[in-house]
This record gives C-alpha cells, structure tokens and sequence, in this order.
C-alpha cells in the first residue's frame, strides 16, 4: 500500500467558514495510512509510536482541527506483521503537558417537539462547554483491539501514561492472518480519547492468506469509519473544532443527582480522516480493511449508483474481526443481507469487483431507519447519509483474479459438543433500580435451592429455557471495581450467553479471545421490573421468533451485536496468555460509564490454589 497524495485544495485564509449544509461531498481524495513494518531483529522487533498533536483537514472547506494522533497521524499508521514476528512497542505520550484537549463537550436538552435531537446537527446549541472535560490531560493507554497478548501488555484502563512517559507493550503476534485495530482505552475517557483522533489498524500476515493471491499493494486500502460532530461560531458556521454533543434524556437521575445522556453519534462520517472522500480506482478487483472506529454509531452500510440505487454484486466479505471467513458472503443488499450492518469495533475484510464500472461512479452510504439509502433521514439520525465514493477508471491491464470458493482450510467451526464452561451476563435498561440510569453488565450464578429465595427481589432473575426448565439466578456482580468474578484456565473452551434487557443494541466485546457465535434466541423480557431490579415473571424462551445468525457472522470474532429480547450464544478458547482482562460494551460511553468488567486467565494447575472465585464449569450459569 501506497500512501494516496491528497490534493486539497482549500479555501483561502480568511474566506468565509462554511455553514453546515455547504460542505461538498467527495471534494477530497482519500488518504491511506503509511505503512509501518517493525524492523530489528529476528526475534523480537522493537519501535516507538508517539502519540502527538495534530492539525488536521477534515474537509478542504473547513479550516485545520487539532487532534491528537499516532505519530501525529489520523488515523494512525497501519502496522504490518508476520505471524509469529514479535513486536515490541513503545505507546510513547508526546502531548505536550497542559496543552489544549481536541474536544469541546457538551450535553443538550431533548426535543420533545418533534424535530430531530440535537445531536444530529452541528454546533452547541448554546450550551456551554463541560470545562471537566477541557481540563482533562493527556492521559492515554493503547489497547491492540484482539490481540492474544498478556495482560500486562494488553492496555489495562487504568493503567494510562502521562505526558512524557511511554507504556512499553509487546505483541506475539502468533495468530491466523487478521486484522486488528489499535485505540485509546483509557478509564473513564476514553469517548473522548478515542474522539481525538487515537485510532488505527494493525495487519498480520500469514501463508495462507498468501495462498489466495488476494488485491494487495495499492489495491489493498484500510477504511476506518468514524462519525465526528463540529462546533460552530457565533454565525452558526462551521470552525472545524471537534464536538462531542450528546442528548440529555434524564436531567436529574434521583440516585446519582446528575443528568443521563445517551451515546454520541455524529452527522459527518469520516473515512481515515477525512469527511464524504473519494477513492479513484481501477476497474478490477479491490480489498478493503474496514474498521468501524466511531464511538457508539452502527452503520448500516449500502454500495449505490449516482441515482441512488443499490449496485449489487460488487462487495464480497471475506474475513471478520478474527480473520478469514470459511467462505465468501456476497453482500447483495438483497432480503438476506440488506444492508452491511457494522457495529462500534467491528471489522470487514471486503472485496470489491470493479471490473466492467468503468466511468461510474458508485456511493458507500449509511441508511436511516426510514429512508431509502442515500436520502438524508434526520429523524433516523442520518442527517448526511454519504460515507464515500469510488471514481472507477480504466482497467488498464485485464485483472485475472477469481474469487476463491473457499477461504479457509484451516477453519474448524465450534460446536457445544467441545468441553466448556458456561457464563451469563445480563445486559440491563438504564432505568433499573441501582444503576443510576445508565445500563449495566450484570453477572450471574446460578441459585441451587430457588425456594430459599423470596421473589422478587433486586439482582434475581428466573429465565425459562427452550426446555420448558425455570432457573433461578443471582447477581454477583454490576459494576466494574465490583469483586473479581470470572476466573478462568488458559486453554479452556467457554461458552458466554448474553441477556439484553433493553432496547438498545450492545456491541459486546471480549479481551485476548476468538469466538465463534453458537446462535440468538428470542426471549420475552417484560418479565423483568426495573424499579424492582430483578424479574416478577420469568423470562421466557420464544420458540415462535427464529433467529438465524447471518452469512457473516459464522466467523471468528470479537465484538458480538446483542439486540434487546435476545440470548446471544458465543463460544471461545481463552488461550495463548495469562493476566487480567476485560470485557465490556463498545459502546464507548457505555464504557466509560462503567459497562466493563474484569476477569483473569491463569495456568489451570495454579487454580488449585485460588480464594474462591467462581470459575464456571459445565452448568454454572446455563442457559441451554
């Protein structure tokens, strides 16, 4: 890969900022990371990424913002590995001491007149800035999102680095061909870290992937997503500051006293960097490394004409967040697969057969809820819909490639046959008693004697399973610095079964581990009260709602969509490094509220000798 020469050509100083609505589509050509190969010795390669300021064109009609990037990069460069290759990084903190924070924070009233929120426009409304979040330092940790690393070198939350000091991390790198992806993750900021500009992705290389004579060089091109919002002057015009604006649904939580926002989403979709870019390509075959890199937004991604009609047949998913998919899953925007649907941390191999466009131009949109794709759908929160566009030109040489029908030969899926232990987490509403509205990770164990038990009670839940058997369950834990629950032995397979009692879709996300989804089941949740903070009624099995895992989700991963009324089923081998971990939502506010919890993987013979921790087995905490 080749770094693509921008060629902006911006306003000149002192031309007057652009109102919201006049920013240009595709005006910019896309940039693509450097790519930075660790170099040194055979056994271990060693290098140092900064972390800097940064002034950055988003858009050539708005004026530089600052951000924050990795080697004064946004997003940062794209490390390249080979499986096997160690590497040992110095996440270094260059950000001057008391500089100015990237991100202006403000939190808006909801609109109960029927307009679009707030959120979906740019400027503070006349809120003023939060000045906790103005003041915050440059306080960083570097997480490799899926890395099989050990604990030490994973990017603990608490365990962030001022200005000036570096965290040394070192990465194995023993993993099938994957992409990963590096971020901020520090505690309780990291929405706004992260909102900087402290993103990028990470590429391991292996022989099989070689085999396949996949689009490499300038035709493999990352893509990472991620929605931004921007302040604007006291004219109403854009000025290029960064704005993390969030709605206020709650002004006063009784428990807390403070007000309850939800999660961040933006109107401008960035594409590394940049707002609404254009990619000139060939007419032949293309890989794209897509990484949805926003703080809470999922996309619902469609590939369109200038006209606004869906192209199908053009993009082909290959591989997920753990690598290569046993076989290719066409991305037809048909009734199977209508749009791709990408969630916060979420990856997509892609290919994308050009051959036979030439002289069109095709559209990557996201699609409101109500809307057609293309067509702005505030009131779904898509005020601009456009994502980026690819110019395709001559084929010049004719491309030979052919699309393999198989990927992987060395993908073996899971099944409940394997020997595992078994985990329940309950993903709470907001409004459950305790939780000071925001939602929570609840985990769970099993009660031997239910009739011990006086029903309803706070952290209690019945669930009846496909089997027609009730079981009665206890909360062991809420919040994250609650006691140490999960204790697992390295090597071990578990099962994980997630509960959502709300709405809202949780992208949930496992530290150091690969899993394979086993299934979603349909469950009714109006059983569970939460003023009463536990269920009156069992929750129960759904056997009328099927609900299929899609083409592509039949991979490895880890980040699992979990929507509300639904067991999900995700099964994985926690091997290859001792330490503690953690596991969480990637909706980033849901994180920094507290929606990630802790749990440590140790040598199986040391477990012998552990305090009492619960460490699963075969029925602790079964769901069927």
């Amino acid at each position: 890969m080749t770094e693509i020469i921008e060629r902006i050509t911006g306003s000149d100083a002192g031309e007057t900022a652009p109102a919201p609505d006049e920013l240009a589509p595709y005006a910019a050509p896309l940039p693509v990371p450097p790519v930075l190969r660790p170099g040194g010795a055979d056994v271990l390669r060693e290098t140092e990424i900064a972390l800097r300021p940064a002034w950055i064109r988003l858009h050539p009609q708005l004026p530089p913002t600052l951000m924050w990037g990795y080697d004064g990069q946004v997003p940062g460069p794209t490390i390249e590995v080979r499986r096997g290759q160690r590497v040992r990084i110095a996440w270094t903190n260059r950000i001057p001491e008391g500089g100015e924070y990237p991100v202006t924070s403000v939190q808006v009233p909801l609109r109960t007149d029927g307009r679009p929120q707030a959120s979906t426009e740019p400027g503070r409304e006349g809120v003023e800035p939060d000045k906790d979040v103005a003041a915050l330092p440059a306080w960083t940790v570097t997480h490799l999102h899926g890395a099989q690393t050990g604990g030490g070198n994973d990017g603990w939350a608490d365990n962030a680095v001022g200005s000036g000091d570096a965290q040394l991390s070192e990465y194995p790198n023993d993993h099938q061909a994957v992409q990963w992806w590096y971020h901020d993750h520090a505690m309780n900021i990291t929405r706004w870290n992260v909102h900087t500009g402290l993103y990028g992705t990470y590429l391991v290389r292996d022989d099989e992937e070689d085999a396949l004579g996949l689009p490499c060089g300038e035709r493999e091109i990352p893509l990472l997503l991620a929605d931004r919002n921007l302040d604007t002057d006291e004219d109403g015009r854009l000025n290029g500051r960064l704005l993390h604006k969030t709605v206020v649904v709650q002004q006063q939580n009784p428990e807390t006293g403070k007000p309850v926002s939800i999660p961040f989403t933006g109107p401008y979709t960035t594409v590394n960097g940049r707002i609404w870019p254009y990619a000139e390509v060939t007419a032949g075959w293309y890989r794209f490394r897509l990484v949805n890199a926003s703080n809470a937004r999922i996309f619902e991604l469609v590939l369109v004409d200038e006209d606004g009609d869906p192209v199908p047949g053009v993009l082909h998913q290959i591989g997920s967040d753990g690598g290569l998919l046993p076989r290719p899953v066409p991305v037809d925007f048909d009734a199977a697969l209508p749009t791709l649907t990408a969630a916060p941390a979420e990856r997509f191999d892609l290919l994308a057969d050009f051959r036979g466009l030439e002289g069109r131009r095709l559209r990557l949109v996201n699609k409101g809820r109500n809307q057609a794709p293309g067509v702005p759908d505030p009131a779904g929160d898509v005020r601009y819909p456009a994502v980026m566009e690819f110019r395709v030109g001559c084929a010049g040489e004719p491309d030979t490639f052919e699309l393999p029908e198989v990927l992987s030969g060395s993908f073996r899926r899971l099944t409940h046959d394997v020997p595992h232990g078994h985990r329940l987490i309950v993903l709470t509403p907001p409004a459950t008693k305790g939780a000071g509205g925001h939602p929570e990770i609840w985990e769970m164990t099993e009660v031997t004697d239910p009739a011990s038990v006086q029903l309803p009670a706070d952290g209690v839940i019945q669930l009846t399973g496909a089997d027609g058997t009730t079981k009665t369950y206890r909360r062991t834990s809420r919040t994250f610095n609650d006691a140490l629950g999960f204790t697992i032995a390295e090597g071990s397979y578990e099962q994980w079964s997630f509960l959502n009692l709300a709405p809202i879709v949780h992208p949930m996300h496992i530290h150091l581990a690969d899993f394979q989804l086993l299934g979603r089941d349909a469950y009714d949740v109006s059983g569970f009260d939460p003023a009463t903070g536990g269920t009156v009624e069992p929750i129960a099995y759904d056997a009328a709602t099927r609900l299929p895992l899609a083409p592509n989700e039949l991979g490895y991963k880890d980040v699992f969509r979990v929507p509300g009324g639904q067991v999900l089923r995700v099964m994985g081998r926690f091997d290859g490094a001792y330490g503690r971990f953690m596991y969480h939502c990637h909706l980033l506010e849901h994180e920094d509220m507290g929606m990630m919890r802790p749990f440590v993987v140790m040598p199986e013979e040391a477990m012998a000798f552990d305090h009492g921790a619960a460490h699963g087995g075969h029925g602790s905490g079964h769901t069927g």
